[in-house]
């Protein structure tokens, strides 16, 4: 029996499983401490009411003989639910055939799944910093990985460098954990290079929801070329506050590889996942009916107004940051070592974020902090981040 030695490649403890020891080991010892919490991406608004209604008849259609419902009948999805993610898309502009859409329980599961369909002979592009899931699960798979560093100098939006040569593109816009979003004009750049060298693009959309600049594409496929290039990923998690409900989906168009792509996708979810429950399913479809949707928005509107009290709040003080406007992230300038910083909020002000240097080399001097608690408590973090910084 051999194992998978290339698990020893990455770090011991992942980047919030070590936020949460050092959380704990402080309560400890400070049993009164009053901690606002701005660290990890988690919602905090209520399920939508269209929402929690859907899923209660759907919990009550598996109680009856009648309606109950076992395995589903695709492991893409059923397709009432592909068919309102497709009407979404084409509310915003965007033709994407239900046929195209695999829903899973979530964005992050497709983003270190699909590295099943890579051969280990490939080099992977990555942005620096990253969200660990792209970084970890090629590592994982033994790959070489070329970063594309991302820091003040290019806003945390890096351009591609024609001279560099991959297979496989992460990137992720609104970014996590940046906060920065790319332009249709700096997307259509990425897309452009990946089309030139037949490279494909892992297209991370899971912030969508919160894109307002018109510039800002919601979808990668707004863009021109892309369907010949990208798989986008897409999540529930951040638009209708499924973080505890869990699902998601992934776009794999037609053009992609001549269909070879979309189809070797749906056979790996056939063998190794037997799809996502059908009350998740429904409560989904809920989220982007007409009401579902206007009710979901009053919940995003909520965190954006967060987004927006932490980022004036460092305008104010003259800290650069990224993130805040298209994205409920905000990346801060800290100057030093980003898990002095952390330990100096959370030991001077009670308030947790996240150390830069966790989503990687780049990520060090910044650290991020969300806007998913609620607007008290996110008013309070930032009067005490004003009184240490």
């Amino acid at each position: 029996m051999k194992l998978n030695l290339n698990y020893d490649n990455i770090k011991k403890s992942y980047l919030f499983v070590e936020i949460a020891n050092r959380l704990k080991a402080y309560t400890a010892d400070n049993p009164g401490a009053d901690i606002i919490k701005l660290g990890i991406g988690d919602v905090t608004r209520p399920l939508a009411p269209c929402v929690v209604e859907a899923g209660m008849k759907a919990v009550a259609e598996m109680g009856d003989a009648k309606t109950f419902r076992g395995y589903s009948p695709d492991s893409k999805g059923y397709d009432f639910l592909r068919n309102a993610i497709s009407a979404y898309y084409k509310s915003n502009g965007v033709i994407v055939d239900a046929d195209e859409i695999h829903v899973s329980d979530g964005a992050k599961s497709d983003c270190g799944n699909i590295t099943d369909l890579f051969d280990s002979d490939n080099t992977v592009l990555i942005p620096d910093p990253v969200y660990p899931v792209y970084m970890d699960s090629n590592i994982m798979n033994g790959r070489n990985i070329i970063l594309s560093e991302c820091h003040e100098e290019n806003g945390f939006k890096p351009a591609p460098d024609k001279k560099v040569k991959c297979d496989i593109i992460y990137l992720c816009s609104p970014n996590n954990p940046t906060g920065a979003a790319f332009t249709r004009a700096e997307l259509k750049e990425w897309i452009d290079y990946a089309n030139s060298m037949n490279a494909i693009i892992l297209f991370d959309a899971a912030y969508e929801a919160f894109v307002t600049s018109e510039d800002v594409p919601r979808s990668i496929f707004e863009v021109e070329g892309a369907r010949r290039c990208a798989v986008e990923f897409c999540s529930f998690s951040k638009t209708a506050g499924f973080t505890g409900t869990r699902c998601g989906y992934t776009v794999v168009p037609k053009e992609l590889l001549d269909g070879k792509f979309a189809a070797m996708w749906e056979r790996r979810q056939s063998t190794k996942f037997n799809g996502t429950s059908y009350i998740q399913q429904r409560m989904a479809e809920a989220a982007y009916s007409k009401e579902g949707i206007k009710q979901c928005r009053e919940n995003i509107n909520v965190y954006k107004e967060n987004a927006k009290i932490i980022s004036d709040a460092l305008t104010s003080l003259g800290i650069y940051h990224t993130g805040g406007k298209d994205s409920p992230y905000i990346w801060l300038k800290c100057g030093g070592d980003s898990w002095e910083f952390f330990d100096k909020l959370l030991t001077k002000a009670n308030v947790v974020g996240t150390p830069g240097s966790g989503f990687g080399k780049c990520g060090e001097g910044f650290f991020r902090l969300t806007a998913f608690n609620t607007p008290s408590k996110t008013a309070e973090a930032v009067s005490r981040i004003k009184k240490v910084l």
